[in-house]
């Protein structure tokens, strides 16, 4: 187990199956030493985390959403890695959607929910470049999608 991995399981977590692709496009890209994750949906062991927020979720919901993608995201980069998350040096930028209403604001405050983890699992490795938006709708109805970029060892 790597010390990720350690870190999880101290937080009652661990890291679910990498998704398949749902489309034409693959779930992962390895150019060099970077490694870019498609993205990933808001999903738990019961299916797909949906809602909208302002309307039928709130803030602390989206934000354990976002944490959700957040764990798909690192099964991305365990799977690119060929099963070893030792290999990941840094997280370098995350996206994040938030299907939310047109007057919604909080959607940094969503994404969180993933970057917080980020930081808590990787300390300064953690830390990256981010980008939260708000998007009218999303795959299957889901709470947020984020896709994410690391720097491999």
């Amino acid at each position: 187990m790597t010390d990720i991995e350690s870190k999880l399981a101290a937080m009652g977590e661990s890291l679910p199956d990498a998704p398949a692709p749902a489309a034409n496009y693959v779930p992962f890209v390895i150019s060099g030493n970077m490694l870019f994750v498609s993205g990933q949906i808001s999903a738990d062991a019961e299916g797909p985390i949906k809602g909208k927020l302002g309307a039928d979720m709130d803030v602390d919901g989206g934000a354990k959403a976002a944490r959700r993608c957040g764990l798909s995201l690192l099964a991305q980069v365990k799977a690119a890695c060929g099963g070893d998350l030792s290999k990941l040096k840094r997280v370098v930028k995350l996206t994040g959607f938030v299907n939310s209403t047109a007057d919604f604001t909080d959607q940094p405050k969503v994404i969180n929910g993933c970057s917080d983890m980020m930081v808590e699992l990787l300390g300064d490795a953690g830390r990256h470049s981010r980008s939260a938006v708000s998007a009218a709708a999303l795959p299957l109805g889901v709470a947020v999608e984020i896709e994410g970029i690391f720097e491999l060892a």
